[in-house]
């Protein structure tokens, strides 16, 4: 709601049921969000953060209790809900500020890069959290660089350059439409062979019935194949 679209609109379906627009608070109420610029108190506990959050959205008393404790399990935090978040690590950090977007239980979820800056752990932590999130029933936004995370966790995929959609569509169906040819790889005595095509298979059954093969390898087109087909592979600033 703080920028006039140019076109289009966005509706939402309220916590009443009904459908509006997102300027509306009874509307933005059905929205959870979790920035990429973490959105919390260093100076307040996990659990005070989560009741700061809560109370926001008229969450109090015992439901609100209830729900940080849930929210603290979720995110594997509850052996540390009494410290102070400055003494978090980053990837403690992102989880808690995932669990501030969910506390009112939203119905939409927007997402902006919410693995940034954090291990290998913490990220695949995360990625599980976002899978939790979709399968009990929330629609979840998802704003990455990262693609084999959107191709891990994402229904849909839009792919964008500088605030222009390139193509959306399923993962099978933009990597079928964007990725490009298969690539076959086979090393023999003689060296080495490349080969780009449509049927993998039927090219290295071809590369095994001459009996010199070595090694053999196929690179099939991904998500990340898509992105730089579509945007290019020069360097951004």
């Amino acid at each position: 709601g703080l920028l006039r679209p140019d076109s289009g609109e966005v509706l939402v379906t309220a916590d009443d049921g009904t459908t509006g627009s997102p300027t509306e608070p009874r509307v933005r109420r059905a929205l959870g969000v979790a920035p990429q610029s973490l959105s919390l108190y260093d100076n307040l506990t996990a659990a005070e953060n989560l009741r700061v959050f809560g109370a926001l959205f008229g969450l109090a008393g015992r439901p609100l209790a209830a729900r940080i404790a849930e929210l603290l399990d979720m995110v594997g935090l509850t052996d540390r809900a009494g410290d102070r978040v400055a003494g978090y690590s980053g990837g403690m950090k992102r989880r808690l500020n995932l669990a501030a977007a969910l506390v009112h239980n939203p119905r939409v979820v927007l997402l902006d890069e919410p693995t940034a800056g954090v291990d290998p752990q913490s990220r695949h932590s995360l990625l599980e959290l976002v899978g939790r999130i979709r399968s009990e029933g929330a629609a979840v936004i998802y704003t990455t660089h990262y693609m084999e995370e959107a191709q891990k966790v994402c229904d849909r995929v839009a792919i964008m350059d500088h605030g222009r959609l390139l193509a959306m569509d399923t993962v099978d169906g933009l990597i079928a439409s964007h990725g490009g040819s298969s690539v076959v790889v086979a090393e023999s005595p003689a060296g080495a062979e490349r080969r780009e095509t449509a049927e993998p298979l039927k090219d290295v059954a071809e590369l095994l019935a001459r009996g010199d093969v070595t090694t053999l390898r196929i690179d099939r087109p991904d998500l990340e194949t898509v992105f730089l087909n579509l945007t290019g592979r020069s360097l951004r600033d």
